[in-house]
This record gives structure tokens, C-alpha cells and sequence, in this order.
């Protein structure tokens, strides 16, 4: 069979086209085995540690009150803790909080129930039961302190009002992040002079830090003074003398981890 030409033309001219791209390929495949695992280069590392402390002393009181009450009907039942809810928060606003730092926690309204007995007689007892006699409302107040010095009025205060608790007393730093930071760059500060140090003794020269981490504590607390504790739980104050709050103080440590590489 006779092939024309033209025809052996275009299979040769295909066959090279074809041969030529397998010779691209072949040499990108060689070259790639050249650069396997050069995606994460590997560095001549030194490691740190550095550690901060900063102290402050709490600026912030909180606390919290409820009142719950109870009658027959819920009006009724939301009626008497109102007016005693009310005549706490304007006890509150007297001493100069804000309303900003004044805020319901929870409002429930609940059915109130009581058991009754069986009762028998010769023949039958008639099984006991529950039966609703009223409803409970309750309401809880989350109030913050800016004045500590105040905190002892408003205490005894609240407390006079007869509402049903006072608790969950607790201080804290108002900016806390800027006290973090200032332990933070004690500890960076600290890392750096030990980067230093060990980069002369080992006789290498710092190029870059190539990661960084940094742990941070929750404020520790150190009680000062004598009195009533930072955590006063359902306590309640109805004596006209003001009680003693002593805030302590709020200690912050910051740990980092610094890398460095070296040449």
C-alpha cells in the first residue's frame, strides 16, 4: 500500500511534535527531584524563654443581689418584688453607679407548689399530692463598684432593704489588657538579654526570630488587710456599720517563647 507524501508528512511532523513535548516533561520531572523537601527549609535555631510579672491593684467591685417573692398570683407575686427590686436599684443610683454598671442577670417567674399529706380514714387514704398554691418571681441584679471606697455603704445599704442575698463579690482590673501588655514586654525584654547571652557563648551571630509564642496568666489574687474576703458568698449585711473591703491585689505573669535563627 502506498502511503501518499503528504500523508507521511503529517505522521512525522506529529511524531515530533509529540517527541519533543515528552522530552519537556522528562526534563521537569529531573529538575523537581532536585527541589524535593526544599519547602521548609531547615534553620540553625536557638530557643528562649522569657517571663514578666506586673502587679496592679484592683479598680473594679462587682456584685450581684436578688429578690424572689412569692403570691398567688403572678401580678401580685411581680408586684412585691418590683417595689423592692426598685427601692434596691435607687439605693444603688444614690451611691453613684451608673446605670451602664447596673444589669438584670436573670427575671424568672415560676409556679409555686406545696404537698399535702394523705389522708386516711377507717376505709380510704387519699394519696398526698402537689398543689399549686402561688407563683414565684425572682430577679437578680449584677451591679459594678468604680468608687471602691463606696463598696462598703452600698453593701450595708442593699443590705438593709431586705433583699433576699448579696453575693458573688469579686475585683478585677478595669483594663486588663494593658496590664497583660506591660507583663508581656518584661517577658520579651527578658528573652531577648538571654538571647543575647547565649548567642555570645556559643560564638553565633542572631539573623531573625523565625516564631514567637506568648502565655499569658489569669490575674492572680494576694488578699490584703483584714475584714470581709474578695469572694463573699450569700452574704447578708443588715448591720449600720459598713463592713471593711480589702481589694488585694492582681498579679499578671506573662511567659514567651522566642526563636531565633543564628549564623
Amino acid at each position: 500500500m502506498n502511503i501518499p507524501a503528504k500523508l507521511w508528512q503529517v505522521i512525522i511532523g506529529a511524531v515530533a511534535i509529540l517527541a519533543i513535548f515528552l522530552v519537556i516533561i522528562s526534563i521537569k520531572e529531573i529538575k523537581s527531584i532536585g527541589y524535593v523537601g526544599t519547602d521548609n527549609p531547615i534553620y540553625n535555631t536557638i530557643s528562649v524563654n522569657g517571663k514578666g510579672e506586673a502587679v496592679s491593684i484592683p479598680d473594679v467591685a462587682t456584685f450581684s443581689f436578688s429578690v424572689t417573692e412569692t403570691a398567688k398570683t403572678v401580678a401580685e407575686a411581680q408586684s412585691k418584688a418590683t417595689d423592692k427590686t426598685n427601692a434596691a436599684l435607687k439605693a444603688v443610683r444614690d451611691a453613684g453607679i451608673a446605670d451602664k454598671d447596673i444589669k438584670t442577670t436573670s427575671y424568672s417567674i415560676n409556679p409555686h407548689y406545696e404537698y399535702q399529706d394523705s389522708v386516711c380514714s377507717v376505709a380510704y387514704c387519699k394519696p398526698g399530692k402537689s398543689v399549686l398554691t402561688g407563683y414565684e418571681v425572682s430577679q437578680s441584679i449584677q451591679v459594678k463598684i468604680r468608687d471602691l471606697a463606696k463598696a462598703g455603704a452600698i453593701f450595708t445599704s442593699i443590705g438593709s432593704l431586705d433583699v433576699q442575698n448579696v453575693n458573688g463579690l469579686s475585683f478585677s482590673i478595669d483594663d486588663i489588657e494593658k496590664v497583660k501588655a506591660d507583663a508581656r514586654a518584661k517577658a520579651i525584654a527578658d528573652a531577648q538579654s538571654k538571647a543575647k547571652a547565649l548567642a555570645r557563648q556559643l560564638g553565633v551571630r542572631i539573623v531573625r526570630i523565625t516564631s514567637f509564642y506568648d502565655s499569658s496568666d489569669q490575674p492572680s489574687y494576694y488578699g490584703r488587710g483584714e475584714g470581709m474576703g474578695a469572694d463573699m458568698m450569700s452574704v447578708k449585711v443588715a448591720a449600720p456599720m459598713s463592713p471593711q473591703v480589702p481589694v488585694g491585689e492582681d498579679k499578671i505573669v506573662s511567659n514567651v517563647t522566642i526563636t531565633y535563627e543564628i549564623k
